[in-house]
């Protein structure tokens, strides 16, 4: 998702470019984008000049939307969300501690965008340019 937030606006992206660019198996990718779709966070565009790109503008979609579409919860222990699977739920202070982390994952992705997290990587990839001396001449 970061990788079609950064290309946002440039057109539809293939999924073996992503696969390059972030080094993550096509057959992954290809599995990853059937649930971004059906929860309308990507669109598929078929044909020669075809390809996936973000449904929405990287800044209206949270990060809280992607682990959703793709998770499901953010819970760290399945008990957080299910407290009738263990007799001993009301009374487990892990499972207290499970429910307090995924109100702080929660929190932290719903603060965030796409479009916040593309910021960060073009300013550590600018810096990251600055630092080895390589200037970049494309537009890539």
């Amino acid at each position: 998702m970061l990788d079609l937030a950064l290309h946002f606006g440039k057109g539809p992206v293939l999924i073996r470019d992503i696969s390059k660019r972030q080094k993550i198996s096509k057959g992954y990718l290809e599995q990853l984008f059937i649930p971004l779709r059906s929860a309308g966070l990507v669109t598929g565009i078929r044909g020669a000049s075809g390809g996936f790109t973000l449904a929405r503008p990287p800044a209206e979609i949270r990060l809280s939307d992607i682990i959703r579409a793709t998770e499901g919860s953010s819970a760290p222990a399945v008990c957080v969300d299910e407290g009738n699977l263990c007799a001993q739920s009301k009374e487990c202070v892990t499972r207290d501690v499970w429910a307090e982390i995924k109100k702080a994952c929660d929190r932290i992705l719903e603060s965030m965008t796409l479009q916040d997290l593309a910021e960060k990587q073009r300013a550590k990839s600018a810096e990251s340019s600055k630092e080895s001396g390589w200037v970049q001449t494309s537009g890539v």
